[in-house]
């Protein structure tokens, strides 16, 4: 007698609410959009929050890619899952990552690197793994930013793009943990009692400051030219806080006096590839290392003198701060729950999703930290 297989009733169509960026620069518009069922081993996500990184800004200024939805760090509710899914189920709580771990490549196997070559940075707005999108408009693609989309009340990932996360974790909260927060506090080994410098003093360059108090720096100097930073940057850790526009002499001759002879750890963090040169002029001979973590909007070459080198100075990339998101990211969640990191004191507006344009100029203009978009009413 042959025996019938169940029947399982595959996930439909839905259609939902999306920030769609038509164009490079225009504001998002609310628009109505279709998202395909999850294919093999991806999950479907009811978004709960989001927040707003500068990398979505820099891309939406600057990319070709339209009409778009973007975002990327993000928490919310496993609403379906894809054949061959068995990490996910129907309710669980996750936390997207822009960067996935397939566990099995080269990359991901080395333990050197968190450069997955299945699931690494997507750049040309389709899925890893058909290179099609699971967005639509009248039968039109709309097309993913780093294969996450998080500003659409409901998004595909591939399953290797997700965090399970507990159930009493406030989702509001650890969207922050997606990126740009977590980002800063791996990439660097900072030795007890070494000297620090920060450029840059938003999201990503407190979160350094952050991570350089947790691992015992005795000097962080924090350089911003907004004034205005100089006094809450006091709260992640930074002892000493330089305007450029206040000093006669080169910043990084500055920072040199400062520390006696060039900081032992310079970070940039503003996106700006001429600042680099200056990060590694500000880093001492022999030992100091420099760590570029912004974004840069124009001119992606960095140039400096060979000499620098020489002297035994190190300049090294990071992405996602070398974190590995799916063996790393529960840790960190772990440390949140602990109370042993902020991530609060970075959210600085809450916003409806209909306010997602005011979270945009608020963070060109200079005026947030983190905004979190609240997809539910």
């Amino acid at each position: 007698m042959q025996m019938s297989l169940p029947c399982v009733k595959q996930p439909d169509v839905i259609t939902c609410k999306a920030a769609v960026a038509w164009g490079a620069g225009k504001p998002l518009v609310i628009e109505e959009v279709n998202v395909n069922p999850p294919q093999a081993m991806e999950i479907r996500i009811k978004v709960v929050c989001t927040s707003l990184c500068r990398s979505d800004i820099t891309a939406w200024e600057s990319q070709a890619i339209f009409p778009r939805i973007f975002g990327h760090e993000a928490t919310g509710i496993v609403e379906s899952v894809g054949q061959g899914v068995t990490e996910f189920t129907e309710g669980d709580h996750v936390l997207t990552v822009f960067i996935g771990e397939c566990g099995k490549c080269r990359q991901c196997i080395s333990g050197k690197s968190n450069i997955c070559e299945v699931l690494g940075l997507e750049r040309r707005g389709v899925m890893h793994c058909d290179q099609r999108t699971r967005f639509s408009i009248n039968g039109e693609p709309i097309y993913h930013y780093c294969a996450v989309s998080s500003f659409s009340e409901y998004t595909v990932v591939h399953s290797g793009c997700a965090v399970k996360i507990s159930s009493v974790v406030p989702l509001e909260k650890v969207c922050l943990l997606s990126c740009g927060v977590a980002a800063a506090w791996n990439v660097a080994d900072i030795s007890n009692g070494s000297s620090v410098v920060i450029f840059g003093l938003g999201t990503v360059g407190l979160s350094v400051a952050q991570g350089a108090k947790l691992r015992g720096a005795s000097q962080i100097i924090g350089v911003d030219t907004n004034p205005e930073k100089g006094e809450n940057a006091k709260a992640f850790g930074i002892t000493a806080f330089i305007n450029p526009h206040d000093s006669k002499d080169p910043i990084q001759q500055v920072i040199k006096n400062l520390t006696g002879g060039g900081a032992d750890y310079s970070f940039e963090c503003i996106g700006d590839t001429g600042m680099v040169t200056t990060a590694l002029q500000a880093c001492c001979d022999g030992w100091g290392l420099t760590v570029t973590l912004g974004v840069p909007k124009v001119k992606p070459e960095v140039t400096a003198h060979y000499g620098i080198f020489l002297t035994g100075r190190t300049l090294k990339g990071s992405l996602f701060g070398g974190w590995k998101p799916k063996s790393d990211l529960p840790s960190l969640v772990d440390m949140y729950t602990k109370k042993e990191i902020q991530v609060d004191e970075y959210i600085t507006h809450n916003l409806p999703f209909e306010d997602v344009n005011k979270a945009f100029n608020l963070m060109r203009e200079g005026k947030c930290l983190r905004c979190v978009i609240h997809m539910a009413k």
